[in-house]
């Protein structure tokens, strides 16, 4: 109830300040569909078919604020506050549990803007964000996350407590730096963060890259996913893998391009995570058929994943689009030797009835080798091949 009143309160007084101040700007994206799911593990140790109603399928459900104040000389004040939400419960929408209660989880900034560029200050994403409009999220947005994107950043992972500066378009050129504070006493790695990204946009062309590393801050575990353990079972040990504060987390680097070829937008892309977390070897030992090599083959716990994208988007006319894409993941994981392998294809269609509306429909068959299939939205719990569809609709405000 008190978060509820609060938010009431919040939205309350900044619609005030939309009727008061032009320079003020409410804005927001709702989102949802209906979404089946083939093999979906069901906790036990089975899989079964799942329907639900989805928010945030190709674009998560929220709702912000933007605004801007001439301070003369060219300078402004801004400022971006975005809350994101399930439309399918009303509930706020966290990524994690320590984010879900945030009232702006997406985004959080106050900065200057003017010819040199932007300096922002708060909760935001680095560059990867940007220049994922040059790949498969632009389109289908998080209907392929699940296959890499969510590993490697292009879906708009946020830094807590950083400041970036982004600069003018330069002769197409516009590049980006963001550092996070880790806020420990003592230590200034533990928890540190830093990226610095690049794009060319020139025409049809659009290219981009971006690096992202980020340390541990002494608290960050890893550990069995045990919802992937039949219930009926047990397990002879489960062993939390816990980071060193200060030493090197993440790593990723991505790669993207784009041309468009008349009515199509031919893309490219490749991005490398590395996850290190400087721990002695000490894996969960499970012996449930074939989980025991499995549960610890999860894509977040791959100490090394190469993403690779294909795909294109043809518009049959200005407002209909056709879609495919085709997505690849190989990924190295400690104490377990050979690759896992995670493929997705996907098909789809985006029809615009408006400027603001639109509808959509897609297909997916994601396919796992020797590591669980993550799936488009919910896991197999083992490897094999799952089948997805989604049919939906978005409205932008």
């Amino acid at each position: 109830m008190q978060k509820s009143l609060l938010a009431l309160a919040v939205l309350g007084a900044f619609a005030g300040a939309a009727q008061a101040q032009s320079s003020v700007t409410i804005y927001g994206i709702v989102d949802t569909g209906v979404v089946y799911q083939s093999k979906v593990s069901t906790g036990t140790g089975t899989t079964g078919s799942k329907f639900g109603l989805n928010s945030g399928i190709v674009q998560g459900s929220r709702i912000g604020f933007k605004g801007v104040e001439d301070l003369g000389g060219g300078l402004s004040a801004v400022f971006q506050l975005e809350t994101g939400f399930s439309n399918d419960t009303g509930a706020l929408q966290g990524s994690d549990a320590s984010t879900s209660s945030n009232l702006f989880r997406r985004k959080s900034v106050v900065g200057l803007a003017g010819g040199f560029g932007s300096v922002l200050l708060g909760r935001q994403t680095d560059y990867a964000d940007t220049i994922s409009a040059y790949t498969s999220v632009n389109d289908f947005g998080g209907w392929t996350g699940n296959v890499g994107h969510n590993l490697d950043r292009l879906e708009g992972t946020r830094t807590n407590n950083s400041i970036s500066y982004t600069t003018s378009n330069l002769g197409g050129f516009t590049g980006n730096l963001i550092y996070g504070f880790g806020e420990t006493a003592g230590q200034t790695s533990a928890g540190q963060a830093f990226g610095a990204g690049l794009k060319y946009d020139n025409g049809p062309l659009g290219l981009g890259m971006n690096y992202y590393q980020s340390k541990a801050n002494g608290t960050s575990t890893y550990s069995a996913d045990t919802s992937l353990i039949p219930s009926s079972s047990s397990t002879a040990s489960v062993n939390t893998l816990a980071a060193n504060a200060g030493k090197t987390a993440f790593k990723g680097f991505n790669l993207v391009a784009s041309y468009q070829f008349g009515p199509a937008r031919v893309y490219g892309n490749w991005s490398r995570v590395k996850q290190d977390l400087n721990t002695q070897a000490n894996l969960t030992s499970i012996s449930v058929g074939s989980l025991s090599t499995l549960t610890n083959r999860t894509l977040a716990r791959a100490k090394q994943a190469d993403v690779f994208e294909l795909g294109t988007a043809y518009s049959l006319s200005p407002s209909l689009k056709l879609l495919g894409a085709v997505d690849r993941t190989n990924a190295q994981f400690d104490g377990v030797s050979g690759k896992g392998k995670l493929t997705q294809f996907s098909l789809g269609t985006d029809y615009w009835l408006s400027k603001r509306t639109d509808l959509y429909a897609f297909l997916a068959y994601t396919k796992a080798t020797d590591m669980v299939n993550t799936g488009v939205s919910d896991s197999t719990g083992v490897d094999g091949n799952q089948g997805s569809v989604a049919v939906g609709i978005r409205h932008k405000f």
